[in-house]
């Protein structure tokens, strides 16, 4: 696989740049289906070679497995190269699946049970044990992981946002920027909602959001993305493909997909079709036209997959595709599209 000149993007108001492909993590760990350990690790060795300089991971993909892996593809490799990971869950070792306390779609994961803690001695712990996996000195950009009501239900997470703002989460995650161990902090989720309340607890250089500002929808563009101009945050788009769904699968938010996911998805299938051009590039573009967006983060599990992703970024899609997407109202008014028009 040739190497690709990726454009970056700076991150915020700090001086990291990312280039505006990465590697997701999540999948090398085998979500719903085994990843071997040295396809995963040929994956980030590829992407190395193709030119994507950014890489995401977090404690809990395989409960330690993924930042394992990563560590594997990048440790003698990473001039030049931004690696963000998560905090927010500590792992515990266990000696037997019945030990676990919550249900879990890994296929291989490692010995160990997840626990919740944004404390600032839970995030200081994960940080530093975060490192060790990785076989690492650093790490770039940490990401507060799945923290909102939709992940946890309005009571717990209200214990847990107290950890966060209250009991010294966030002020932990400024003292490592201030001294220089990470570049830039952000929260890493599948919510929109919950980074509104992030921008009333104090700065953020960038967010980590999954599936709701993609080709699929568009939900968190006002107030959010709007909201992250004015603050001057970067926000890295992930799961651009709504976690399957616009490649067909029936899936989204982790689950089958609705009903009206489902037309939606038939209508810009159908719209692609027309226009000649595959979903995954409209999917893998659509998102880099809103001046936020630092950043695509999709997640092959295999070299053969990340040259397929690469292939669709350097798939030329015809102005006249988001003219149309416009017109055909399958982007919500006010969304900015690739060839410079709003819709």
């Amino acid at each position: 696989m040739s190497a690709t000149a990726f454009n970056t993007r700076r991150v915020g108001r700090t001086d990291l740049e990312l280039t505006e492909l990465g590697l997701g993590g999540a999948t090398l760990a085998g979500i719903f289906q085994d990843v071997p350990d040295q396809q995963a690790r040929d994956t980030v060795t590829a992407a190395l070679n193709a030119g994507i300089r950014y890489f995401d991971t977090a404690p809990q993909y395989g409960y330690g497995r993924s930042e394992h892996l990563m560590g594997d593809g990048l440790r003698y490799h990473t001039h030049g190269v931004a690696l963000s990971t998560k905090v927010g869950r500590l792992l515990r070792p266990i000696q037997s699946e019945a030990e676990r306390d919550y249900p879990h779609a890994w296929a291989r994961p490692f010995p160990f049970e997840q626990v919740y803690d944004y404390t600032y001695a839970g995030v200081m712990r994960s940080y530093e044990a975060s490192l060790q996996r990785l076989g690492l000195s650093k790490v770039d950009i940490l990401f507060v992981h799945d923290i909102g009501v939709v992940t946890h239900g309005a009571e717990q997470n209200a214990i847990y946002w107290k950890q966060l703002a209250e009991e010294g989460g966030y002020k932990a995650l400024t003292e490592l920027k201030a001294s220089g161990k990470v570049k830039a902090i952000g929260l890493g989720v599948n919510e929109w909602e919950v980074l509104m309340d992030a921008f009333k607890l104090g700065e953020w250089d960038v967010f980590l959001l999954a599936g709701r500002y993609t080709l699929l929808e568009q939900t968190s563009l006002a107030p959010f993305l709007t909201t992250c101009l004015e603050r001057g945050a970067s926000v890295v788009c992930g799961g651009p493909f709504n976690g399957g769904a616009l490649m067909g699968t029936g899936k989204w938010n982790y689950a089958a997909a609705p009903a009206h996911i489902i037309q939606r998805v038939a209508e810009l299938e159908a719209l692609c079709k027309e226009f000649g051009t595959p979903i995954g590039a409209a999917a893998l573009q659509f998102p880099l036209a809103h001046k936020a967006i630092c950043n695509i983060l999709p997640g092959p599990k295999s070299p053969a997959e990340l040259a397929g992703i690469i292939d669709w970024w350097n798939t030329k899609v015809p102005d006249a595709l988001w003219d149309a997407l416009a017109d055909r109202k399958l982007a919500a008014p006010g969304t900015p599209l690739p060839n410079g028009r709003v819709a």
